[in-house]
């Protein structure tokens, strides 16, 4: 904890210079905090204070009702009091004609950067968050039963409008059975790893159904025979999802659900398919993503420029998304709709630790399903349309989607509209029983965020975050490898005073050279250059000596039928670039940092 209070002292002193000011008294206030509250002072009420903070950009404004916990001096807090001075009116608490957007950054900065630490959460933030996840499955089916007709007609008559090529050509795909199945790298509730997948016990007979185990467990029906070995599970044998809880904030965990391998393996194909027809598809262009974010970033910046689009952000989007939403929005598509329902998962299992219990699934699907992402997005955005056309009271046409191109969009539930319709989307995106998040939501003032990125005005005031705590010694492999992230991100901001104070707190534990943008080296990246210790006999490229990255893939022989299925199931002619793939295979089972030669740049 010490080091942590030192980095934000550094921080802090460096953000003084850069706005002329003192954060002396500030530092004393931490240490007393972080004394009588702990960690959660950093973690949470640090954090908890920034809502407030731009509460105030957003209303042009601050007052006393605000900073709860926090001593004031006139209109504003005492706390970072020479920073706010830049940006409100201490008499009046009023916004600035021209606020410091350094100072805008530095209170961003001093009060966000140990939000999302690697932390375990307390027994009783966890067990809230797996209460919240069974309230929210609820939710979703009050939801589903207070529906009006309606609203269904509606909703499926928009999503046709934006979808129904793109999931006509991806039920095309399925009649024809040339979705092609694909494992992908995590875990599975059947706790099956790396090589173990391609021999698969498990099918369901709802797959079976779309996807016949023969084509998509064997390498070719020669191997018929293999079929044997296989546990037919009848709709109410099948295996639940398993709920787990992943770190997110000190506040709360992220509660994701491990889907069964034959689920995630079939889940996997029909994203491809997907992702294919919408290379095709302008609407999937111009409108959703689920693999870069930049565009909803530049929108976002553009937004806190003109302030013309807002950005919304949505609470348990994924776990708020109705099946039955899912189910309307491709019923037109046959093929496609039975697909996606045989690779969902019915029943969710709850950890022991919480009251071990299985229950029935009202929502698509959490996170964990490779089909989550991409149904919620399309369900946001024809809720998103919905809202655009109730504000224009008529139906919406061809012409009028098309008009909004550049304006509207959404990566997962980060979700840009223009703020004139701001108000009616947010209400019909709570008609469906979604719920948007007013202290990550804006559409009035300067400030706006998205996708990991924040602006005020068009400047980019996004904060750099502490993810672990700073290591001790070199066996720290994680924690070193973070530090070094995290100095290296410093310094690309701008923050040189601290980047040193990094620079010899990771030099009295591993030799730590300056290296290129491309190097495997754990090194310093700079605007001046890398250091060479050598050269490469074969290629000819400058060489440095410093810490490397290792991590060892488990073993995991594969031969036989699996082996062969592996190698048809692999996309591209290329061979494999492991050459050991069928001996060693998975996610790595330890991550290590070796005393390595490799390039410099």
């Amino acid at each position: 904890m010490k080091s942590l209070m030192l980095l934000w002292q550094e921080v802090a002193n460096e953000l003084a210079t850069w706005c002329c000011t003192s954060t002396t008294l500030d530092y004393k206030t931490v240490q007393s905090r972080v004394g009588h509250e702990g960690e959660s002072f950093l973690t949470i009420t640090l954090p908890n204070f920034c809502t407030d903070f731009q509460k105030g950009l957003v209303e042009g404004r601050v007052d006393r009702n605000q900073f709860q916990g926090f001593a004031f001096t006139g209109s504003l807090p005492r706390f970072l009091g020479g920073f706010f001075d830049l940006v409100f009116d201490r008499g009046t608490g009023l916004l600035l004609d021209q606020p410091s957007v350094d100072a805008i950054y530095a209170i961003r900065q001093l009060t966000l950067m140990f939000g999302k630490i690697l932390l375990p959460c307390s027994d009783a933030r966890e067990r809230a968050a797996i209460d919240g996840f069974v309230q929210c499955e609820q939710s979703v089916k009050e939801t589903d039963a207070s529906r009006g007709p309606q609203e269904t007609e509606d909703f499926h008559r928009v999503s046709r409008l934006l979808w129904a090529d793109l999931f006509a050509a991806v039920d095309n795909a399925v009649a024809k059975y040339e979705i092609v199945p694909k494992h992908g790298p995590g875990a599975t509730a059947d706790r099956l790893k790396g090589n173990q997948k391609f021999v698969q016990t498990e099918w369901t007979e709802r797959l079976e159904k779309v996807f016949p185990a023969g084509e998509f467990l064997l390498p070719n029906w020669k191997h018929f025979s293999d079929l044997d070995r296989i546990n037919w599970l009848e709709p109410g044998r099948e295996r639940p999802v398993r709920v787990t809880l992943v770190p997110k904030t000190l506040k709360t965990p992220r509660i994701i659900a491990i889907e069964p391998t034959a689920m995630q393996y079939a889940q996997q194909g029909i994203l491809e398919a997907i992702e294919k027809a919408g290379q095709k598809h302008d609407n999937f262009n111009h409108f959703v993503s689920w693999r870069d974010n930049s565009p909803n970033q530049e929108l976002a910046r553009l937004g806190s420029l003109y302030g013309d689009l807002a950005t919304l952000d949505l609470s348990e989007a994924s776990d708020r998304v109705s099946n039955q939403l899912v189910r309307t929005m491709l019923s037109n598509h046959p093929h496609l709709r039975e697909a996606v329902d045989a690779a969902r998962s019915r029943k969710a299992e709850i950890p022991a630790k919480y009251g071990k219990k299985i229950i029935r699934l009202g929502k698509f699907a959490s996170m964990g399903s490779a089909l989550c992402f991409p149904m919620e997005s399309f369900v946001f955005m024809t809720v998103i349309f919905l809202g655009i056309e109730r504000e224009l009271r008529r139906p919406l046409t061809r012409d009028d989607v098309k008009s909004f191109r550049g304006q509207v969009r959404t990566y997962g539930d980060d979700i840009i509209v223009p703020v004139r319709y701001v108000r009616s989307v947010v209400s019909e995106l709570e008609t469906f029983g979604f719920r948007v998040n007013a202290n990550k939501s804006f559409w009035s003032g300067s400030f706006r965020e998205s996708c990991g990125k924040d602006y005020f005005k068009g400047e980019d005031v996004s904060v750099v975050r502490v993810r672990r705590v700073f290591p001790t010694r070199r066996s720290n492999a994680q924690e070193i490898i973070s530090v070094v992230s995290l100095r290296n991100q410093l310094y690309k901001r701008g923050l040189w005073r601290t980047t040193r104070y990094l620079d010899d707190l990771v030099e009295g534990i591993i030799p730590f050279p300056a290296v290129g943008e491309n190097s495997p080296i754990l090194g310093k990246r700079n605007f001046t250059g890398h250091e060479t210790h050598g050269v490469c006999a074969n290629l000819q490229v400058p060489l440095v000596r410093g810490m490397k990255v290792v991590s060892t893939l488990p073993k995991d022989k594969l031969d036989g039928t699996g082996a062969l299925l592996k190698f048809f199931l692999k996309r591209s002619e290329e061979p494999f670039v492991d050459r050991e793939h069928l001996e060693r295979y998975g996610r790595p089972e330890s991550v290590d940092i070796k005393l390595r030669m490799a390039p410099a740049q």
